[in-house]
């Protein structure tokens, strides 16, 4: 009898534990889905310590979405883009959504680059399309915008830019400015950005870990050429 009821008591202790609530764990990390992520910022859930992971969407760009940065007659036709709508890590220090128009060719070199970029915590203040500016390049940089179409020529010339291509990028461009061959630059806040290198939130500097990472997917630097330098600019191939 005190053999069975011994046995009856262990039966009954692992039952009681077998019962117990399991132990609270943090929430899952990951962006939530695309359609939700055009919201804004991607914030971990509640009781989560680890950032949401970095997240890509690739889709072909509606037309009504570019009502100022593409027209007829512009060197790549609409269908030819894609948007990307991606995570970024902002310079308040948490984990946004942002979005960029590319060329389909490009795709994955820039999610490439943008996921080392996240993953690094590398800063960018905000990722619109340049038709929330009305595809003004000026009103874009004076926001500190990164951006990549617009059909407009380069820069003192009269040819295609290499945005015009969707084959361009322009990151933080209010402190990393277009810097002409006397050192000049238009805008007023990026006057104390011309000098290289130089520490800042966003800066982008000569041989850093973000030119780097453009090298190792084929696009080439700005802040390279000769005469004018243009820091904020990376492009497939250079120009």
């Amino acid at each position: 009898m005190k053999r069975a009821a011994a046995m009856a008591f262990l039966v009954l202790a692992s039952v009681s534990c077998g019962m117990r609530a399991p132990a609270t764990t943090g929430s899952s990390s990951t962006l939530p889905a695309p359609a939700q992520q055009m919201a804004g910022s991607a914030t971990p859930a509640p009781g989560s310590t680890a950032p949401p992971s970095f997240n890509a969407k690739v889709a072909k760009v509606p037309r009504d979405r570019l009502p100022y940065s593409w027209r007829p007659g512009c060197p790549v036709n609409y269908g030819d883009l894609r948007l990307i709508t991606m995570s970024y890590w902002g310079f308040d220090n948490k984990p946004h959504t942002g979005e960029l128009v590319v060329r389909k060719t490009v795709t994955d070199d820039i999610v490439t680059v943008f996921r080392k970029l996240y993953n690094w915590r590398w800063p960018i203040q905000q990722m619109k399309l340049v038709d929330a500016y009305k595809a003004d390049d000026f009103a874009s940089i004076e926001a500190n915008n990164t951006s990549a179409f617009n059909c407009r020529q380069a820069t003192g010339s009269t040819h295609w830019s290499k945005h015009a291509y969707g084959e361009a990028i322009d990151i933080n461009p209010l402190v990393n400015p277009y810097i002409t061959a006397s050192g000049e630059t238009a805008h007023k806040a990026s006057k104390k950005f011309t000098k290289r290198p130089m520490r800042g939130k966003g800066v982008i500097n000569p041989g850093d870990k973000v030119v780097k990472a453009f090298a190792q997917v084929g696009w080439e630097w700005g802040g390279y050429w000769s005469g004018a330098k243009d820091l904020q600019h990376f492009s497939k191939g250079g120009g």
